[in-house]
């Protein structure tokens, strides 16, 4: 008989406050990302399944950068503050484009656990740990041959001292409300968490060491969740996400911490950093007018009006012909008044929102604030 889902957050319970006992040193000479929209810079439009239109972009790229957001990611402000590029996705190599500061393998739709049928990206977080070896072993064997490409690739040492940074999980728990009940899916999490934890050790049999792990956020408040299953008033919370959305993703982020503790342990020689981006959406979103905010979960690149201005049949940019009728669904004037851009993505303001409380120490276990050289270089 399998365990039932409550006896996980039993055993999570009782690691939970115990916090982890180092923390990471920012004087890192690249970054390696592995992830989902939320940091995916470019590799899902690069691999050639999915085209991005304006609006996209138009915040500060002033076109499609293949990010789905209006314009910078939270891993673009995160490494902003470090004084460090933005990373260039992996299968995005036209043109002199660099690697000499990290590559990113995120991609957006992609999952922990391994694709189905109709996922929207084949780049499951096992894809990417392959795809990261590959990589790896290639940069060294071109590096091997002499320093001609020295200035487009990582020395052999940012492998080891680099940081490891991922932000993955959502899709699993969002996909599997389509098709699972809600026990179903608290049953399912520690097996997402097991891929997860094999492909972390994978990377650190490869010399990784630096680990920075976001959890998930309250996907119960994304439009694209009220939309398909808040439709009955009973399931919406306070501030109007879908409860049980949020319910998973707290169970997961529990677990997901207790991982990251047990792995603390595990490879003594490592370092992992646990942030709750969960806390901080949350937060956001509850108290958007304070940050300067307008709408906290009605869209921005929509259609269909208030109170959602989101309608699955038409993505943000895109024109599409609804009960006889060509409709596009267009961007509002001013982005940095919504916390949602698309429906599923945040805007670049909230995004920057975000990162600077990530950037405050205070969201991670360990807390980091007394180890940021680049706090006050803060460009935002």
């Amino acid at each position: 008989m399998a365990p039932k889902p409550y006896i996980f957050l039993v055993i999570a319970l009782l690691f939970i406050f115990l916090p982890l006992t180092t923390s990471i040193h920012f004087k890192l000479p690249a970054i390696f990302n592995f992830g989902d929209s939320n940091s995916d810079t470019g590799e899902l439009v690069a691999a050639g399944f999915y085209s991005l239109e304006p609006p996209y972009g138009r915040s500060y790229f002033t076109k499609p950068s293949g990010r789905y957001c209006d314009g910078r990611l939270i891993i673009d402000f995160l490494l902003e503050a470090m004084d460090l590029p933005f990373l260039n996705a992996y299968l995005d190599s036209i043109g002199r484009t660099s690697f000499r500061k990290g590559c990113n393998f995120a991609a957006a739709g992609s999952t922990i656990e391994p694709p189905t049928a109709r996922a929207v990206s084949p780049f499951s977080f096992r894809v990417q740990v392959a795809q990261f070896i590959r990589f790896k072993h290639q940069v060294l064997r071109l590096m091997a041959k002499g320093k001609k490409l020295h200035k487009y690739l990582p020395d052999e040492d940012y492998f080891q001292n680099g940081l490891y940074m991922f932000d993955i999980g959502q899709n699993d728990l969002a996909g599997a409300f389509y098709s699972k009940t809600f026990d179903q899916i608290l049953a399912l999490i520690p097996l997402i968490l097991t891929e997860f934890e094999t492909g972390i050790k994978t990377l650190y049999d490869q010399g990784a060491k630096n680990f920075w792990v976001h959890n998930t956020g309250p996907l119960g408040c994304l439009a694209q969740n009220v939309a398909k299953f808040g439709t009955d008033p009973s399931s919406l919370d306070e501030l109007g996400c879908v409860s049980k959305h949020n319910q998973a993703a707290k169970v997961f982020n529990l677990q997901l911490h207790t991982l990251c503790k047990k792995l603390q342990g595990r490879y003594a020689d490592s370092n992992f950093t646990y942030v709750d981006i969960y806390t901080i959406k949350w937060n956001l979103i509850a108290n958007y007018s304070k940050f300067g905010f307008d709408q906290p979960i009605m869209v921005c690149c929509g259609y269909g009006g208030p109170p959602l201005n989101y309608d699955s049949r038409i993505g943000c940019g895109k024109t599409e012909v609804l009960n006889g009728t060509t409709m596009t669904a267009k961007a509002c004037s001013d982005s940095s008044e919504y916390v949602n851009w698309d429906g599923i993505h945040y805007s670049e303001a909230a995004n920057q929102y975000v990162s600077s409380q990530i950037l405050s120490g205070k969201y991670s276990d360990p807390p980091f604030s007394d180890k940021m050289p680049f706090l006050l270089g803060l460009k935002f």
